[in-house]
């Protein structure tokens, strides 16, 4: 029997590793090993440690980390406290040289471990830009393209008792076919930008599981597992003791558990943001977990939560560090800038332009802070590129599989201001399906971009029939037009849904005051928020908005030195942390909305 479980671990691993398809879920919840600290790192701009000077791959590379065994012996690296980075961490603010850089970086960690016999081991990354290769004591362990989603490869046969070398090549180098592509408006920030862990499980072990109340029900819920292999007669349970639930599974051929109990929650909301513990064991393994339990649809032009409509008090925000800048690494970045939402009077972010680090998700959630998710999906993608929409599917997958329990999130987004046309309409068809193949009790949108005839602006966007909530990005009195204009602008919309405006807004220097009609003034950008809300006020279901953006971020295009100095100038609040007039703009502009009543 335990050969015939090593065979089926043992293929389905290799299945896992060439489509990455692990999940891991609540990998916080598992028996975990930090990698995290100071790696020793080589900034490689000619790939000399993957390729020979033909441009062959090497059998030796970098990947081997080869020492001279003699004095006479020649090699031309090595790895060196003289040269490292932390992890996680992106490299461009790490070291000034690299602020600019795109290529590759090898990293190396020297770790011990003694793995107990009848387990597995995986090596977890919470996400790493761009492509990224990965080896264990010289053996190659497997490959990922993307840069913000999580990918895990099981090194159990490659690992020694004792001391290991994990070797990582990561390339953020932009390509034509990538997703994103070539162009975007925000940093490429490269390396291993988030945790890396040493994940040990048993060798049959629940992979994913998902527990939501049944979809048009408040008085059941969906409990389900699926195993890392395909077995059945394993026993997983599942309780949430405050609801006096106790669930005693048995999965079936295909490693699948599944369930409804009767059970009548109390619902998660932003005024009472709600979560229940829940433990999952399996085989030896336990997992803790908190989870919510809501429902989120629309009924024509209204956004219903738990059946009552509600305003999304929205602010868009980059996963970008306050005051230090680089990406958000710690709980302290995620935790700024939610206070700073609140502080507006937010009740749902949009984490733009990608899917975010997975504890930032679940600070938002215990905060009481609603999640458009969005993968990045942005501007001019290769369309026609049938290897660039497996890598968004893919990406997007991913995104879902990780955050499916996360009640926060209220929205999938699967596109960015991205031109119409037949391929693109095919490639966001096929995500839009994705969605709702994977998840059928969350609203689907993309952030559209709008027409304007005479003075009236619509949506005539032939992918407007496939989402739940008409979105769309429009900067009226900032790229065309004057404040002004929005006193005599017009809107339409043909489609029976709720609008929901994702970007709009304006730039302005921190402190830089002056004229409501001289840009870059804090007043310009405040006239561009009053006027803009002023007219959406008007427009038949307006059902909420995220202004671009909360905090002003770095990006390579924005290149005036007397205002941006490579910084996108439109946050509310500055790099730096002073608020700006518009915040309270918008702050008062939510207190009608009715933020901060008082809780019963």
């Amino acid at each position: 029997m335990r050969q015939l479980l090593l065979l089926l671990v043992g293929l389905c691993c290799c299945h896992q590793q060439a489509k990455a398809v692990t999940v891991l879920q609540n990998v916080y919840g598992r028996q975990t090993t930090s990698l995290n600290g100071r790696w020793q790192t080589i900034v490689d701009i000619y790939d000399a440690g993957f390729y020979d000077y033909r441009m062959n791959p090497m059998k030796d590379g970098y990947f081997m980390n080869e020492k001279p065994r003699s004095k006479g012996d020649h090699k031309e690296y090595d790895f060196s406290d003289k040269e490292t980075l932390r992890v996680p961490g992106d490299w461009n603010t790490q070291r000034r040289e690299l602020l600019f850089y795109e290529g590759s970086m090898w990293y190396k960690k020297d770790f011990k471990y003694s793995l107990k016999k009848d387990r597995v081991l995986y090596v977890y990354f919470g996400a790493s830009n761009y492509q990224t290769e990965v080896w264990l004591n010289g053996q190659w362990v497997g490959q990922h393209v993307g840069g913000f989603t999580p990918f895990a490869f099981d090194v159990t046969s490659h690992l020694r008792k004792g001391e290991n070398t994990l070797v990582v090549r990561v390339n953020n180098q932009r390509r034509p076919d990538g997703v994103p592509t070539v162009n975007s408006d925000w940093w490429n920030y490269g390396g291993l930008t988030r945790d890396v862990m040493l994940v040990e499980t048993p060798m049959a072990h629940v992979d994913d599981y998902e527990i939501r109340l049944v979809k048009h029900t408040y008085d059941e819920v969906l409990v389900k597992a699926r195993l890392n292999v395909a077995m059945a007669d394993v026993k997983v349970d599942v309780r949430i003791p405050e609801l006096g639930l106790m669930a005693q599974l048995r999965t079936n051929a295909q490693g699948v558990a599944e369930a409804r109990l009767a059970a009548k929650p109390e619902l998660w909301s932003p005024d009472n943001p709600k979560l229940y513990d829940v433990v999952v064991r399996c085989n030896g393994e336990e997992m803790k977990d908190q989870i919510g339990f809501r429902h989120i649809e629309t009924d024509g032009r209204k956004v219903l939560l738990n059946g009552k409509q509600v305003f999304l008090r929205g602010v868009s925000v980059h996963e970008e560090a306050p005051f230090r800048t680089g990406r958000c690494n710690t709980e302290q970045d995620d935790s700024t800038l939610i206070s700073w939402a609140k502080f507006m009077g937010c009740n749902m972010l949009r984490l733009a332009h990608y899917p975010h680090n997975e504890q930032m998700v679940r600070m938002a959630e215990r905060e009481g802070i609603m999640l458009w998710s969005e993968v990045p999906v942005y501007w001019t993608i290769d369309w026609s590129n049938q290897e660039t929409y497996n890598n968004a599917a893919r990406q997007l997958r991913d995104n879902i599989m990780r955050d499916h329990n996360r009640c926060a999130i209220i929205i999938w987004s699967v596109a960015n201001e991205t031109p119409r046309s037949e391929p693109r309409n095919h490639f966001l068809r096929g995500l839009a399906k994705v969605v709702r193949d994977n998840d059928d009790e969350r609203l689907l949108s993309m952030a559209m971009e709008t027409e304007t005839h005479d003075d009236i602006t619509t949506v005539e966007d032939p992918l407007s029939e496939l989402v739940d909530i008409l979105s769309f990005n429009c900067y009226l009195g900032w790229y065309g037009g004057k404040p002004a204009d929005c006193d005599k602008r017009r809107w339409f919309f043909a489609q029976e849904k709720p609008f929901f405006v994702s970007e709009f807004g304006a730039g302005a220097v921190a402190g830089r005051f002056g004229s409501k009609d001289e840009k870059w003034t804090e007043e310009y950008q405040a006239e561009v928020y009053r006027k803009t809300l002023a007219m959406y006020e008007k427009v038949p279901g307006f059902s909420g908005c995220s202004p671009w953006i909360l905090m002003d971020f770095r990006s390579p295009r924005r290149q005036n030195h007397e205002t941006q100095q490579y910084f996108n100038r439109k946050g509310l609040v500055s790099d730096r942390g002073q608020t700006k007039q518009a915040f309270y703009v918008m702050q008062d502009f939510y207190k009608k909305k009715g933020a901060f009543k008082k809780k019963k």
